[in-house]
């Protein structure tokens, strides 16, 4: 069955999905997707189906690494939840931060595809790796 749940839910589902990254509850993120869900940071292959959408990110968390999405703006456009963010990354007490823009679609109350748009290099500096200078 896939029901329609409203825009409130799946803004609730999203600050839900925001609390247990934050708490590196890595099941709890990956059972909010649907069995079939993909996870795409748009400049990366597609992450597909919720275990293997646990095995990347559960490999995202450490002791002394901390990631905070802070929500900007969050609603529904033509069905989608889209989300303008800031995530905060620190790392071993660092703190560096990359704005980013999510769009959800959802199979009831499940997501079903979760793209994200940033900068790649942003947030690998964010995240503390080094990257190769820029050529202009």
């Amino acid at each position: 069955m896939n029901e329609t749940i409203s825009d409130e839910q799946k803004i609730s589902i999203f600050k839900e999905m925001a609390r247990a990254w934050h708490d590196q509850e890595w099941r709890t993120c990956a059972d909010l997707f649907a069995v079939d869900g993909v996870l795409h940071s748009v400049m990366l292959d597609p992450v597909v189906g919720r275990e293997t959408i646990y095995n990347r990110i559960s490999k995202l968390g450490g002791a002394h690494k901390e990631v905070t999405l802070h929500i900007h703006r969050i609603g529904s456009i033509d069905g989608a939840l889209v989300v303008e963010r800031t995530d905060e990354i620190v790392l071993n007490g660092v703190k560096g931060e990359c704005p980013v823009v999510g769009v959800l679609e959802f199979a009831g109350d499940k997501i079903a595809l979760w793209r994200d748009y940033y900068d790649r290099a942003q947030l690998e500096r964010a995240a503390g790796h080094t990257t190769a200078p820029r050529h202009s």
